[in-house]
């Protein structure tokens, strides 16, 4: 399977939601809404729930499931206000202790006139310094879709999990190809050379592992959610042995590491 199938099935339109998995994953889920500051942001869904008798809080990107529900949620496109509930309700978890299961399933932020005026830059940027230092563990699934630093503004974490048919990425392909072809009609040929795919980035090291779907999540999505809450829950009961300063340590690390590239041993003779 290309890299740009894989894009389409992560774009597949039965395929679940964040919230029909954490309705799966978490059935005493209780949401929470609003940032305090302006108003709730549907695109991102957030609150409590238990897993195997463990309590955590659970964010989730939601696009929704049909046009009318799809334009509620605005496409799974977040607002700065999503992104500050959704750090309020991160540092709620780490005030009480409770691991952080995050979702990433968006195209990208909003870009929108009124969204960058409410500081939209600011609240991703603001994620990712509150997420790298939170003292408690944060677990990231990348469900379908995960686009640029909307999909970042949420997933900086101890361990990162991603569905096989799941792709991750600075921005979409249609979009790589306009910038890098003047030819959006070439996504299929970018797609191939970004390096998007879960076997890519798990090759890459920046995640860590790669949750089996089966037949797929479109067609079967039993499979892959009984598969997720299986990895889920063991590595919930892995990481909360480890002590909290070494968490923290091996979270910056891992995020200071992406992007390193050795192209080969310097040549002695020149030292």
């Amino acid at each position: 399977m290309s890299a740009y199938e894989k894009v389409k099935l992560a774009r597949h339109p039965k395929r679940p939601t964040s919230k029909q998995v954490i309705k799966k994953l978490f059935p005493d889920f209780i949401e929470l809404k609003g940032d305090r500051q302006f108003k709730d942001d549907p695109s991102i869904v957030g609150g409590i729930g238990s897993i195997e008798g463990i309590p955590v809080t659970v964010i989730g990107q939601e696009k929704g499931v049909n046009t009318e529900d799809k334009i509620y949620h605005n496409f799974g496109m977040p607002h700065p206000e999503g992104y500050r509930k959704a750090i309020r309700l991160m540092l709620q978890a780490e005030k009480f202790q409770r691991p952080i299961i995050s979702f990433i399933d968006t195209p990208g932020a909003y870009p929108g006139l009124g969204a960058e005026a409410r500081g939209q830059a600011q609240a991703i940027a603001n994620n990712l310094k509150v997420m790298m230092g939170l003292k408690t563990t944060i677990i990231v699934v990348v469900l379908s879709e995960g686009g640029s630093g909307g999909a970042l503004a949420i997933g900086v974490g101890d361990l990162i999990m991603m569905f096989e048919n799941s792709v991750y990425a600075i921005l979409s392909p249609e979009g790589f190809a306009s910038i890098l072809y003047k030819d959006s009609k070439r996504a299929k040929e970018a797609a191939e050379i970004m390096k998007i795919t879960a076997k890519d980035l798990k090759e890459l090291g920046i995640i860590d592992e790669i949750i089996k779907e089966g037949q797929g999540l479109h067609i079967d999505p039993e499979i892959g959610i009984s598969q997720l809450k299986m990895s889920l829950i063991d590595a919930l009961k892995r990481l909360s042995r480890k002590p909290i300063r070494r968490k923290l340590i091996s979270r910056y690390q891992k995020f200071r590491q992406i992007g390193l590239y050795v192209e080969g041993e310097e040549d002695e003779s020149t030292n």
